[in-house]
């Protein structure tokens, strides 16, 4: 392997600029190549290219303007005062020069599931016993309310910040900005393709290999895997990675129809009679159904029920998260479990670490929990052999 192979693409992409700027003595406010000169040069996603030019931005070496470009920044700006980066860097990614406040940031797309509770639960619980506080401020899945969360967190005064991310494919500058500032913050449940950061989730692709195990053992061979998320999220990608393989290596044919995603949920049960995953689970298109929610896998048991079928007589359902109780005893769901509230446990302790500077700045940790089937009253054996 050559050494240019070793370095990071988007310090690859740093070092070309740099370059340019000074074998062609490029003065300030002259243009640099364009994000999309960048990537077709390097190879790489919209998503590293922005990764290295919000880190030249910082270094103060570019300005960027936004949909205009990025150009040369004044010289004098660079040979003065230390770069945020470099300053960051030096106090090893400590509190160090910041307030000392004690409060913690917690931004989330919602807390309308279990899920989510039992992963704030494990936040609040890890932070409390630690003297801090959490503020929660909630996005709603939008990527401005997540940009203004982060902002309005920062100055507020907060030490660092979790951060449960929008849908990848429309990545939040300032997760990255954040990370060329040395501002500590950890990633839940979702990471951003391309870029290196504090992160923990549930291994998804374990959980679907785990799912697919238990319904073939029980018979079923027509199994789809459902998502209604509108965007196929960085979660929803891997998990369905995980289905298609966990599906070869049992020698099976892969059903492009099985894989139903993209769609939106009806208000209400009535509504939900026009539904297309209503007319595919009437139709015992499939015989089982892997639910990557748990509001979802509730939606798919009560589409099933109005359809006039059994569950698990008719259909069975393995739902990601138990959708139906936060004790979990009390559950009726076949789910994967994800231990929400140890990844909770988890991302706080993280945070903590790289707040006290007990973590190495330039070393980001990647932490998939592994998760548990837990077998309930949704699942049973395929009785249409």
């Amino acid at each position: 392997m050559s050494t240019n192979e070793r370095v990071p693409l988007y310090q690859q992409i740093q070092d070309y600029i740099r370059d340019i700027i000074a074998v062609e003595e490029m003065k300030t406010g002259d243009r640099i190549p364009t994000e999309k000169e960048l990537m077709e040069r390097f190879q790489v996603s919209k998503i590293t290219v922005a990764n290295a030019l919000t880190g030249l931005a910082n270094e103060q070496v570019i300005t960027r303007v936004p949909g205009k470009g990025s150009f040369v920044a004044d010289k004098g700006s660079r040979n003065g005062a230390p770069s945020s980066v470099a300053a960051t860097l030096s106090r090893g990614g400590s509190a160090e020069g910041r307030a000392l406040t004690g409060l913690i940031g917690l931004v989330m797309p919602s807390i309308d599931d279990y899920f989510a509770i039992r992963l704030i639960e494990g936040i609040q619980r890890t932070l409390g016993a630690e003297g801090y506080r959490c503020m929660i401020v909630l996005s709603g899945g939008k990527l401005e309310k997540e940009k203004a969360a982060i902002k309005e967190l920062k100055a507020l005064g907060a030490e660092g910040l979790l951060i449960f991310p929008v849908d990848e494919e429309h990545y939040n500058e300032e997760i990255l900005s954040m990370k060329f500032e040395g501002y500590p913050f950890v990633l839940m449940d979702r990471h951003l393709p391309g870029v290196e950061t504090h992160f923990i989730a549930s291994d998804g692709r374990q959980g679907v290999r785990l799912a697919i195990d238990h319904l073939w053992e029980l018979g079923h061979r027509e199994i789809a895997i459902c998502s209604d998320s509108p965007l196929l999220t960085v979660t929803v990608q891997e998990r369905i990675e995980g289905y298609i393989a966990a599906l070869k290596d049992k020698g099976a044919l892969i059903n492009p129809a099985h894989m139903i995603t993209g769609f939106t949920l009806a208000e209400s049960l009535k509504e939900s009679e026009g539904h297309p995953l209503f007319r595919y689970i009437r139709n015992r298109m499939a015989t089982a159904y892997i639910s990557l929610n748990g509001r979802l896998g509730v939606h798919i048991y009560q589409m099933a029920r109005q359809a006039g079928l059994d569950v698990p007589g008719d259909v069975s359902i393995v739902s990601f998260d138990d959708p139906t109780s936060i004790v979990e005893e009390f559950s009726i769901f076949t789910h994967i479990n994800q231990f929400e509230r140890e990844m909770g446990v988890k991302a706080a302790g993280k945070l903590l670490e790289v707040i006290r500077g007990e973590r190495n700045a330039k070393h980001f940790d990647k932490t998939l929990i592994e998760p548990r089937l837990v077998i309930r009253q949704t699942s049973g054996a395929n009785r249409q052999r």
